[in-house]
């Protein structure tokens, strides 16, 4: 960690690859970096991670495997166009200070009985609880909507708000779980809703067009570890 090997850059006759993800804050670094080799190629990635084995290894791996082998790997992953639900309980940690653990572990099963009968009644797949929410997918996004709003109107009955992010995209099935770039954005839009707000993506927004939701501008924003400016809408009603 104390050497600095960038003066002997300029004298590197082999072929090179610099694979960063775009996330990261050296990333202008490991540009500047290549230049500095004759012929050397870079590849940036979305993500966050410093460390190539942590996060979302599958396109490092298949970049370095291209750099070695000159073409790309032969990939036989079912991929499938769906819409990503993400929800989560808003305060969770108070509530389950308020009520305590034993009080905080039956509302939770409470809520997962409720949210798994609403993603069936809709038409959707459970992927799985992540502790105070749920991930589902749905193979339209006006079911997915819907079902998001019926989720959070059932959960103050319970008295407490969700929220809830949606995304579509291509996903990676990968199992029982889903995996891919869109999960990620789904996640990410989450992080941005509000209790009791159903958050969607342009992408969402733009597909469900004529279905007689409305939406609510919640402008452009920067979704950690994704590339670019990204609109973001609420679900009006």
């Amino acid at each position: 960690m104390a050497v600095d090997l960038r003066p002997a850059l300029s004298s590197v006759q082999a072929p090179t690859l610099f694979v960063s993800r775009q996330g990261v804050p050296n990333a202008a670094l490991v540009r500047d970096d290549a230049q500095q080799i004759s012929g050397a190629k870079t590849v940036e990635l979305p993500g966050d991670d410093h460390l190539f084995f942590v996060g979302d290894t599958g396109p490092m791996l298949d970049a370095i495997e291209e750099f070695l082998t000159g073409q790309l790997p032969a990939h036989h992953a079912d991929r499938v166009l769906a819409t990503v639900l993400f929800t989560d309980i808003v305060g969770s940690t108070h509530h389950a200070a308020r009520l305590g653990d034993r009080r905080w572990r039956d509302l939770l099963a409470t809520h997962d009985a409720v949210v798994r009968a609403e993603v069936l009644r809709y038409r959707g797949g459970l992927v799985k609880t992540t502790g105070d929410g749920v991930l589902a997918t749905f193979d339209g996004p006006g079911r997915a909507i819907r079902c998001s709003c019926a989720i959070r109107d059932s959960a103050r009955t319970l008295g407490v708000d969700v929220r809830a992010g949606l995304h579509t995209g291509e996903i990676e099935l990968a199992g029982d779980d889903v995996a891919g770039i869109a999960v990620h954005i789904g996640a990410r839009v989450l992080a941005y809703a509000e209790g009791g707000e159903v958050l969607v993506s342009s992408t969402v927004k733009d597909l469900v067009a004529g279905s007689g939701i409305n939406f609510i501008e919640r402008g452009e924003h920067q979704l950690k570890g994704v590339p670019g400016a990204w609109r973001l809408f609420a679900v009006d009603g």
